[in-house]
């Protein structure tokens, strides 16, 4: 990704779209949903996490996924 494309409204909302559609995984994990795929969920959890910071980080932006 280059830099200059960080800046698109379109970018920035689809990357704050599945931080919060992540934080809602994490938060059903945590509460016992899908209890049978827990370690599968927790997993894809943790890369959409790491997926989303490099692209933070890529686009030189600071602040951390939260």
């Amino acid at each position: 990704m280059h830099p200059e494309t960080c800046s698109d409204q379109d970018v920035i909302r689809i990357i704050t779209q599945l931080d919060q559609d992540r934080a809602w995984l994490l938060e059903q994990i945590d509460r016992g949903r899908w209890s049978n795929l827990r370690l599968d969920l927790a997993a894809l959890e943790r890369e959409l996490e790491q997926l989303l910071r490099q692209v933070l980080k890529q686009c030189g932006d600071g602040k951390s996924v939260s």
